[in-house]
């Protein structure tokens, strides 16, 4: 999710807890929203990680700063600088729960998306992830605003902040069972089709909550298809339109669904037996690890690279895709090296 969400998510749910009858003990009204604010972006501090290169990135994005475990720990620190910053004769404690609330949040937060949160780090590099959620969802970040806005003309009562938060839960709730009924589209695809042994899983994509991606992957191809579940037609963007209805012409009814495919290793058992070299080397260690739907995305001649996605990001009319990696060598016998593709024909190398 995005830090800007986030934020706004932790100073929600701050006002939304705040105590009816505040004590000697307790922060102000103002002091809480605050603190919610910052610790629930606290998290997110880890992108300093990506100017070491973006396979830190991918490894390490998500990890300590997202741990259930260590959250008590990062809630220490944040109220005794918040203390230390306002003076605060009281010390830590009265901030260490509002922040500590913050901070589990934004883990939260993380975990209903896609990319994965590594909740038990450092013990752990398993990533939770619910999928229920896009990465940027308006409708999400507009409940938040909705209740702050409300809470700031209505400031005697928390009242404002406990509804959106209670939307907030069942938006979501709502979410999950949209994507019980796109994965349910999957299974009666595979069982038409004849596919043994796949699975189905939806993944959520932007503009609505009713836009989603649904996958059916074996070992060897990823098949998929853009469906809208709500709409009877599909709709076209035209000329005149903005990013918005670019993005959600894609999706289309499930009765009219395009179900395409794309290869984990490619389809020819030349460049199959090359790629499955390539996928399987040191060298993309890190991408094997971190890619849930990977597919094939090509080979270039010359020093010989092989190309791989992972699906999860494809967002049709974005653009781009990120998250594009490949393995190199300049010979048969040569070690393959790990690099970044830029475009459709340049590349970054990683170590």
């Amino acid at each position: 999710m995005d830090t800007l969400t986030h934020a706004l998510s932790g100073a929600l749910l701050a006002r939304a807890t705040a105590p009816r009858a505040p004590s000697p003990a307790s922060l102000s009204p103002r002091a809480r929203v605050t603190a919610g604010l910052l610790s629930c972006a606290f998290p997110d501090m880890d992108f300093v990680v990506g100017f070491a290169g973006p396979i830190e990135y991918l490894l390490h994005h998500r990890g300590v700063t997202h741990s259930i475990l260590l959250a008590p720990l990062w809630a220490l620190l944040l109220a005794w600088l918040l203390a230390k910053l306002t003076r605060d004769a009281r010390g830590w404690k009265p901030w260490f729960g509002v922040c500590a609330l913050g901070i589990y949040t934004h883990i939260a937060g993380d975990v209903i998306t896609s990319f994965g949160t590594m909740v038990l780090a450092p013990l752990s590099d398993w990533r939770a992830a619910l999928g229920t959620t896009f990465i940027i969802d308006l409708w999400f970040t507009g409940i938040i605003v909705a209740g702050l806005a409300a809470s700031y003309f209505w400031p005697r009562t928390r009242r404002p902040a406990l509804v959106a938060s209670v939307a907030l839960v069942a938006y979501v709730a709502m979410q999950a069972a949209l994507k019980h009924q796109a994965e349910e589209f999957g299974d009666d695809y595979a069982a038409a089709q004849h596919i043994v042994g796949a699975s189905v899983e939806a993944q959520p994509r932007p503009v609505s909550p009713f836009n989603w991606t649904v996958f059916v992957s074996d070992a060897e191809t990823q098949r998929y298809a853009h469906v809208n579940l709500l709409r009877d037609e599909a709709r076209a963007a035209g000329p005149d339109d903005g990013l918005i209805a670019r993005l959600d012409e894609a999706y289309r009814p499930l009765g009219d669904a395009h179900w395409e495919s794309r290869p984990r290793y490619g389809f020819d058992p030349e460049t199959e037996a090359l790629a499955r070299d390539a996928w399987g080397s040191p060298a993309l260690a890190f991408f094997r690890w971190f890619a849930d739907k990977p597919a094939f995305d090509g080979i270039t001649a010359g020093s010989t690279c092989v190309w791989f996605v992972d699906l999860r990001f494809d967002s049709p009319g974005r653009g781009w895709m990120p998250f594009r990696f490949g393995a190199c060598r300049d010979s048969p016998s040569a070690p393959w090296r790990a690099y970044r593709r830029v475009g459709d024909s340049g590349r970054a190398a990683l170590d």
